[in-house]
């Protein structure tokens, strides 16, 4: 989805750029690759995966700010490469889905995980599982699945067992994350912090200093992989002791609004 949603008049001009895990990038863009998650980064959390909003001018702030790093800015997301593409259309960026688990490079090539049959009737007895837990939606994301409990949370940690019982089904090749009010199964060898590695070893990445922005546990090895790799770590949202991020950008909002200083 979309919104006229727009800055407020002069918002950009009037905040100036105070994060310093930013003003390296907007001092020397050549050095840097710009890493995003979306959910709860780029864009606010919604009620329902598909409620989520995109202000209209943000895919031509992101567009222009690729254009600024000669390419080297990617999404890194656990949303499938599908759902990804429209919420920022016409531009089709660098991207890597399902944490991971599938890649599409600057060059447009696409890396997907194999699919098993048994996988897929396993998220079909989840879909009919869910009938017991009243208010959780599942999300069928092809080579993954999640089960939102936002607005079940009395049933989290039936949820949980469920989920866990299939991974164990599913055997080692699955691995579980946990998130915001989410528990999904997904690849095993899927890490958004080696989707940044996959991603710095190509160009037009290749070379430079990663900095990854996220907001959730599931972001958490793309903040190590940048730490590691002499990058920049932010988190979106209060900082606490929990997180490897280094610094922190208050919102979503915050965020849009830096994106677009960096523009000017």
């Amino acid at each position: 989805m979309s919104s006229q949603e727009q800055p407020g008049r002069g918002e950009a001009e009037q905040r100036p750029l105070k994060e310093p895990a930013l003003t390296a990038l907007s001092l020397h863009p050549q050095d840097w690759a710009l890493f995003l998650d979306i959910d709860g980064t780029l864009l606010d959390l919604a009620e329902r995966p598909e409620e989520i909003i995109v202000p209209d001018y943000l895919p031509g702030t992101l567009h222009a700010l690729s254009r600024q790093l000669g390419g080297a800015l990617a999404l890194v997301t656990g949303r499938a490469i599908e759902f990804v593409d429209p919420l920022f259309a016409p531009f089709r960026f660098p991207v890597a889905g399902l944490h991971g688990a599938e890649r599409r490079d600057a060059g447009g090539r696409l890396r997907r995980a194999h699919i098993p049959p048994a996988f897929q009737e396993m998220k079909q007895i989840i879909q009919r599982q869910a009938m017991a837990w009243p208010g959780a939606i599942v999300e069928d994301k092809g080579a993954a699945v999640a089960v939102h409990f936002r607005h079940a949370p009395g049933s989290e940690a039936e949820i949980g067992e469920a989920m866990q019982r299939h991974l164990e089904e599913a055997g080692p090749d699955w691995n579980l994350q946990r998130g915001k009010m989410v528990i999904e199964i997904c690849p095993a060898h899927a890490s958004k912090g080696h989707a940044v590695e996959a991603f710095l070893a190509e160009a037009p990445f290749e070379g430079r200093r990663p900095i990854t922005i996220g907001d959730d546990v599931t972001d958490e090895t793309m903040f190590a992989a940048a730490n590691r790799l002499g990058g920049q770590s932010v988190r979106i949202g209060e900082a606490d002791e929990k997180t490897l991020a280094r610094a922190s950008i208050g919102s979503p909002a915050r965020l849009r609004d830096v994106l677009g200083t960096l523009v000017k």
